[in-house]
């Protein structure tokens, strides 16, 4: 999912019944879709919610995450946990970078073809 993260939550801690330490952290995720756009994800553990550090508020990201519900009390909770993360260019930049590659390729082709430009 490719989105612009929008707000950062407090990372919150805690010990497990067995006794180990545990940390999480989520972040909003707005995808620009008209309906429901903002969607909440959840990085656990230390080395996952060190790779927030990389990002800022307004970056566009794209993210791969596992999609899981549990129940509890009859109700379910589901949680979107993210694996990976990283930062998407901006399709301005991709297309202006493309396009100068392509006149360079095609600038040289006429050069090297008869050593002189055509006009």
């Amino acid at each position: 999912m490719k989105g612009k993260i929008a707000k950062v939550l407090d990372a919150q801690s805690g010990v497990s019944k067995a006794g180990k330490e545990w940390i999480k952290q989520s972040f909003v995720l707005d995808n620009g879709n008209k309906f429901n756009p903002e969607v909440c994800f959840n990085l656990f553990g230390q080395e996952k919610v060190d790779m927030l550090n990389d990002y800022k508020l307004g970056d566009e990201v794209e993210i791969a995450f596992n999609l899981s519900s549990r129940e509890y009390n009859g109700n379910y909770y589901t949680s979107c946990d993210v694996w990976k993360m990283q930062k998407v260019e901006g399709y301005d930049t991709i297309l202006s970078e493309e396009l100068e590659h392509a006149n360079n390729g095609t600038l040289n082709s006429l050069l090297e073809k008869d050593g002189d430009l055509p006009f």
